[in-house]
């Protein structure tokens, strides 16, 4: 019998302990030319532990947030759990949304790499969910919240009456969904709210970590309207251009909650770090807002300070709760 590597026990927790895979459930694993290795791990491993799997590769995307071939949304309806480590996220999809909605319990992996699969799938997921689940429960008692940052983050929007999500990286229950590896709290800030600055001194979605010239953007009701930091900024401006207006509307605020997780350069685990927050544009339609859009995009800030209507929170990267 063939040893078992460290991916394939990643693989095995990402089916048994993440999604709770029972018995008789069928399993569909989407990939691209791109994460082959990772489509292929938990598709084998699936069958390994005596699943039905049916693996499906299509050509990767060009952004995050693109959707699907039509066949390819199709089919991700007809399984119990669908897989998806691909290089472009489809999160903030129809064909995820839709699919969710008929119960499907669904795990994406964007941008996924071999490394973050392994330090990410070996974190303690209890510890990560009941945290995640004590913010959710915090931020939903709020109206208001205003982030700073060393780096010049100066940013403040309502959040009033808007929902949170505690992606917990337990998907249990029909129709749940989330990234893995996963551990974080997020929202979306009331549409046209949002002013003031973001600095993403982290990383960037679709452009990695940030070496040097920071991304910083400025926020007029609801909009990035100008967009700063050398060719990272130019790269970024062209991806939302490529969109139209709505693509720079303030989507999500989410906080880390993964103490595993470290700035690796692939987004997916980078706004999972605990001591940071994410801000992305474009589509916030997955976390309840109103804006559909084909792009997702999230920029991490580096110890950040966040106030809760009059509450500190956050100082300096350190919950305070």
């Amino acid at each position: 019998m063939k040893r078992l590597t460290k991916l394939d026990k990643a693989s095995q927790i990402a089916i048994k302990d993440c999604m709770g895979a029972k018995t008789n459930e069928k399993i569909l694993v989407i990939t691209d030319e791109v994460k082959r290795e990772i489509g292929l791990s938990l598709h084998e491993n699936a069958l390994r532990l005596g699943y039905y799997s049916l693996l499906v590769e299509m050509k990767s995307g060009k952004i995050n947030g693109e959707e699907p071939p039509a066949e390819v949304a199709e089919l991700m309806q007809k399984f119990d759990i669908v897989f998806c480590p691909t290089a472009k996220s489809l999160t903030h999809t129809n064909a995820r949304r839709e699919a969710s909605a008929k119960g499907v319990r669904i795990a994406t992996f964007p941008g996924i790499t071999k490394d973050v699969m392994i330090r990410g799938m070996n974190a303690d997921y209890q510890k990560i969910a009941a945290l995640s689940v004590k913010l959710k429960e915090i931020l939903e008692r709020g109206k208001f919240i205003r982030v700073v940052a060393p780096a010049g983050t100066n940013i403040s929007f309502s959040i009033e009456g808007r929902k949170a999500y505690a992606s917990k990286g337990l998907f249990h229950e029909k129709g749940e969904s989330g990234n893995l590896p996963t551990g974080e709290t997020y929202l979306a800030p009331i549409e046209g709210t949002a002013n003031g600055v973001f600095v993403v001194d982290g990383s960037m979605a679709g452009l990695g970590l940030i070496k040097n010239a920071n991304i910083k953007i400025e926020v007029e009701n609801g909009y990035a309207t100008k967009i700063y930091g050398g060719h990272l900024a130019n790269k970024l401006t062209k991806m939302l251009d490529s969109v139209g207006k709505e693509a720079r509307n303030i989507a999500e605020f989410g906080i880390g909650t993964n103490d595993s997780a470290k700035l690796s350069g692939v987004l997916l685990e980078d706004e999972k770090v605990l001591g940071t927050i994410h801000i992305a544009l474009g589509n916030n339609v997955s976390m309840g807002g109103n804006v559909n859009v084909p792009i997702h995009l999230d920029g991490v800030v580096k110890k950040p300070t966040v106030w809760l209507d009059d509450k500190m929170i956050m100082k300096n990267g350190k919950l305070l709760v």
